[in-house]
């Protein structure tokens, strides 16, 4: 939406573009997310099959409860896909309502700040790490997209291309 921003001022365009980079990024995350986690399924099958093997009873099969003691690719997945489409529900929504182009903007960037701390926040509670380190970072590494993805967007739309 930042990228589009820079370069467009209608907000239908920001809107289908937001919408579409939404999609396209909960699905993006969400085939990383699941094969990511099923190759780390894959290992730990792989070794769990390895100890049995070893063991005094040969056994190479697993049985249901090590299976589910295992990551899930699926949930994974959906728990990431969510977790984008929530994130970039905050700016697609906030910028539904505003039809001036710099308040739209401004807004964005206020509600993407806003969700970027509590997130932040949420990431560190639920890690049990430092909150304060948390949220600087996921706030400092939001920013650093939102400023990179506007200022090629308008070099690329200064240059005519």
């Amino acid at each position: 939406m930042m990228g589009v921003g820079a370069v467009k001022q209608d907000v239908k365009s920001m809107i289908i573009t937001g919408f579409a980079g939404m999609v396209a990024g909960a699905c993006s995350m969400a085939i990383g997310e699941f094969v990511s986690v099923y190759s780390q399924y894959d290992i730990e099958v792989s070794q769990l099959k390895r100890e049995h093997k070893a063991s005094a009873d040969g056994k190479e099969s697993l049985d249901e409860e090590e299976k589910e003691d295992l990551p899930s690719p699926l949930r994974a997945a959906g728990a990431s896909a969510l977790a984008f489409v929530v994130g970039a529900a905050v700016p697609l929504l906030s910028a539904s309502f505003i039809h001036n182009y710099k308040a739209r903007l401004g807004v964005v960037i206020a509600m993407s700040t806003l969700a970027l701390i509590v997130f932040g926040v949420l990431g560190g509670v639920l890690g049990k790490a430092p909150v304060k380190k948390s949220c600087l970072r996921v706030l400092i590494g939001g920013w650093l997209a939102m400023a990179i993805t506007y200022g090629l967007t308008k070099l690329i739309g200064l240059a005519g291309i």
